[in-house]
């Protein structure tokens, strides 16, 4: 990899664009998520930017029990983030179905089933500074060959 091309994915790992999707959770991450922007933790400051477009985005942040009826939406929704791209699973609904998977219910935990997750943050709800932490972990691995890949 040239100096050049390792210039960029530096420079690309520090802005960072991430867009979210609730799949079904009770609002809890849902705050948590919003009160990242908020002037307290500030996620700018870190050069990540909340899109609601995710052609636009790098980092799919996913909150919520899964349920089947996301299956096709989710996927598309995928489909729809540029490489190189990631997802994060925000809260324990995405990874275990929490309190919303009891038998005869229709949630189907994990969502790493359905899409790949580079990280996950558990918490019911994951504290803002878990949730920044995560995105600022896996952004670096995202963008690390980025040059090369393309």
């Amino acid at each position: 990899m040239s100096l050049l091309q390792s210039i960029k994915n530096y420079v690309r790992s520090r802005s960072i664009h991430v867009s979210y999707v609730d799949v079904g959770s009770c609002n809890g991450c849902d705050i948590e998520v919003l009160a990242c922007l908020s002037p307290r933790y500030d996620i700018e400051q870190y050069g990540i930017y909340v899109h609601n477009n995710p052609r636009e985005a790098d980092i799919l942040l996913v909150i919520g029990a899964y349920t089947p009826g996301w299956e096709e939406k989710l996927a598309t929704l995928w489909e729809k983030i540029p490489e190189p791209k990631a997802a994060i699973a925000i809260g324990n609904c995405p990874i275990s179905g929490c309190l919303f998977n009891r038998p005869h219910t229709y949630i189907d935990p994990p969502v790493a089933k359905h899409i790949p997750i580079a990280a996950e943050v558990p918490g019911c709800p994951p504290r803002p500074t878990e949730i920044l932490a995560a995105v600022l972990a896996v952004a670096p691995i995202v963008f690390r060959d980025f040059e090369v890949k393309r």
